[in-house]
């Protein structure tokens, strides 16, 4: 029998399709991240195109992707029917931006970890993770001299990105 994209498949069809638990799909679907039907038995019915959504949903996480992040991209797709080829390229546009965006951040903090740890020095004067006696630590949490040196929202060219 061919697949048709009308298809709705059940939940135990799903679960053996993804390897996605049952109660994954139900908070996926919480989420709204996908969407289901219901039969005339309350049934959980879900168009085929979901697939591709669970598939996503697990390569994201693989990438430590938030699923609020996901979900943005989600929200731009359509659900009552398959996304056509247009809709998958913008998506993929998008989500390339931010994994090179997320791959600058990485180099930049394995840079500064690399200069601050390997270098030996434990500069008193250059180190930004200094912090002796927690002298700072009325000025706010995390790693203060560091956010000052980098303010959120401005992407350092070098350097601890800050989220």
């Amino acid at each position: 029998m061919d697949a048709s994209p009308d298809d709705r498949l059940t939940l135990s069809e799903v679960v053996r399709r993804t390897g996605v638990p049952a109660s994954a799909l139900y908070f996926y679907e919480r989420k709204g991240l996908i969407v289901t039907e219901r039969n005339a038995s309350n049934q959980r019915l879900y168009p085929r195109h979901m697939i591709r959504r669970v598939s996503l949903i697990i390569v994201a996480k693989r990438l430590s992707i938030p699923l609020t992040d996901v979900a943005a991209v989600f929200a731009t797709l359509p659900t009552d029917h398959p996304p056509s080829h247009e809709d998958w390229q913008r998506v993929s546009r998008k989500w390339k931006k931010q994994l090179e965006e997320r791959r600058r951040a990485i180099e930049d903090l394995e840079r500064e970890l690399t200069g601050c740890i390997g270098c030996g020095c434990l500069s008193m004067k250059a180190c930004l993770l200094l912090n002796p006696d927690d002298a700072l630590r009325n000025q706010g949490p995390g790693p203060v001299r560091l956010q000052q040196a980098h303010p959120p929202g401005v992407r350092p060219s070098a350097g601890l990105p800050h989220p």
